[in-house]
């Protein structure tokens, strides 16, 4: 049983369609969002590369132009709801070192929950930011949750997460990410789950 210790250097981080169109139908956007640049600012930071997919971009449009995603190792379109499309396998196979997967977006029961359980199957340890990733009910949202968690993805913060990639104070860019964590998380509702 994986512990799910993050380690920089090992870790890659997945943005999951975070695209302009689904604005005004995923629950608790707002907060989504800038829980997700917290996390991609991090990996700037860090220099823990960075996946970007839009689902069928043409229809649905861009990645939100809030986030800051021009530090990307690859952004592709896609049409199948799994982030595990040819050109994201060809980046893990090319970074053998990274096997570990910090993953978040939209939406929890579709295109977060399918690239989970492709990955956990592909033998990657998988990390999912709950308080950047939503879906357009609560309830789908947490019973993605709930099955990803039964699958072996391992449920965090993305202070958490933001933390755990630093690994101690005396890490040479603590202070840096010490300013994405110096105001809290924006709240996306999690406490209504008892049982997360």
């Amino acid at each position: 049983m994986s512990i799910g210790r993050i380690i920089a250097g090992r870790t890659a981080m997945f943005c999951c369609d975070m695209q302009d169109k689904f604005r005004p139908s995923i629950k608790h956007f707002p907060a989504i969002l800038s829980n997700c640049n917290r996390l991609l600012e991090s990996a700037k930071i860090l220099k823990v590369p960075l996946v970007v997919t839009e689902q069928y971009p043409q229809g649905l449009g861009a990645t939100c132009e809030e986030l800051n995603t021009a530090h990307y190792k690859i952004k592709c379109p896609k049409t199948k709801f799994s982030m595990v499309i040819p050109e994201v396998q060809t980046f893990l196979q090319n970074n053998p070192n990274r096997q570990t997967v910090i993953l978040f977006g939209i939406e929890a029961h579709v295109c977060i929950q399918q690239t989970a359980l492709d990955l956990l199957a592909l033998g990657y340890k998988v990390h999912i930011v709950v308080d950047a990733t939503s879906s357009r009910t609560d309830t789908d949202r947490f019973f993605a949750f709930q099955r990803m968690r039964q699958a072996g993805a391992h449920l965090t913060t993305s202070e958490s997460m933001i933390l755990g990639l630093a690994g101690a104070s005396d890490h040479p860019n603590f202070r840096e990410l010490q300013k994405l964590i110096r105001t809290e998380a924006a709240e996306t509702n999690l406490l209504q789950f008892p049982c997360l």
